[in-house]
């Protein structure tokens, strides 16, 4: 399928000064005796697209349906537009949903398909036309409109099931997992594809992802969930170069942690000692460090150096690969310590070689080395 080059997108909303266009405070959803959701508070802002994620159970598909209506808090309250959801029925919400599976009707055209939703609605027959073809013009769809749902593409269809959701224009569009049945090159695509399609609406996006690739490109903002509870809220460079905990910094990306002791502090630096690496190593301190305190020191993988040759850094400590994996785009190795720890590194192919021409192979002696704004600090 040939698919045409994803345009430019606008730039992430500015929420300085802004009111909440959604507010969710301190909601809680059990079920008997399992908390699904536990004292959640966040806020929203208008043409946001707003990533919520997480692992399966950690309650973010729960809290998309409180805010649909299809669940209703235990405790807590939800806002939209400045209007309290509390007992106010999905049918009458200004929220329209997309869901994973697309649930589009194999029997209906795209065309009806996109339809059905305006049905109900207060309008022409001359209108809801001129609206369906708007929204197939907007989806790119305008020549499958005669077509079944199995006779497109999986990303086609996926396009239908959001022009049938834009089509009624609501103010909030929700978003379950909407390109978890794509492929991967087309879910890539896709990612942009909706970007665009917001940002020419400027409908609010609340998308619901267990993908931290799909989440850190679509999102201005995301809410990292666990067991319930918001972890952290951020941009997506917050959330990656600034976790605020182990599970955050683990769970969006790939990333080693070695255990630490602040040997002091110097200006914006911490003096660490670091067994794993052998030794004093220097990283950019975090406010509230004190000298002697327990530390977790993270690297991500593509912040270490690695080479063949000791470099003259007071950072840099040596391995053993013991692993290495070609990727095209880049090589991964896993280094082993003396300890046994093992270390992740990505170094980019940034020219063609040959397997003879790598920065290292199985089992070679390597150094590494990395820059203390590249250590990630984490209080225990």
């Amino acid at each position: 399928m040939q698919m045409p080059s994803p345009q430019p997108v606008s730039a992430p909303v500015n929420t300085a000064g802004a009111d909440p266009f959604v507010r969710i405070e301190a909601v809680t959803k059990r079920f008997g005796s399992f908390t699904a959701v536990d004292d959640v508070s966040l806020s929203i802002y208008k043409g946001e697209i707003f990533g919520l994620l997480g692992g399966s159970g950690c309650g973010k598909t729960t809290l998309l349906r409180m805010l649909a209506g299809f669940e209703d808090p235990t405790s807590g309250r939800i806002w939209l537009d400045g209007q309290d959801m509390t007992g106010v029925p999905p049918y009458e919400r200004p929220v329209n949903m997309m869901f994973q599976s697309y649930a589009l009707f194999p029997h209906m055209t795209v065309e009806k398909n996109v339809a059905y939703g305006l049905k109900h609605e207060r309008m022409t027959d001359a209108q809801r036309k001129d609206r369906v073809r708007e929204m197939l013009d907007l989806v790119q769809l305008t020549q499958f409109a005669h077509r079944k749902p199995h006779q497109i593409s999986g990303g086609q269809r996926q396009r239908v099931a959001l022009a049938r959701a834009l089509a009624r224009a609501p103010k909030l569009l929700l978003l379950d997992e909407p390109l978890a049945a794509l492929d991967k090159k087309l879910r890539e695509h896709t990612q942009f594809e909706l970007m665009n399609i917001q940002s020419q609406t400027g409908v609010t996006f609340v998308v619901v992802t267990h993908d931290q690739e799909e989440a850190m490109t679509l999102s201005d903002r995301i809410a990292v969930m666990d067991k319930g509870q918001v972890r952290q809220i951020g941009t997506p460079n917050d959330v990656y170069e600034y976790p605020n905990s182990r599970f955050v910094a683990g769970f969006i990306g790939s990333i080693t942690t070695f255990e630490a002791t602040v040997r002091k502090i110097e200006g914006q630096n911490a003096i660490l000692d670091v067994p794993a690496m052998g030794g004093v190593k220097i990283g950019r301190s975090v406010p509230g460090l004190t000298e002697g305190e327990k530390v977790t020191l993270a690297l991500r993988p593509e912040k270490i150096r690695l080479g063949r040759e000791r470099p003259d850094d007071p950072n840099s400590f040596s391995g053993v690969v013991s692993g290495l994996g070609y990727l095209g785009k880049d090589s991964l190795y896993r280094i082993a310590l003396p300890d046994g720890q093992i270390v992740t590194v990505n170094s980019v192919n940034a020219r063609r070689v040959g397997e003879d021409e790598r920065v290292a192979d199985w089992e070679d002696q390597v150094w590494l080395s990395f820059d203390p704004t590249s250590a990630i600090l984490l209080r225990n």
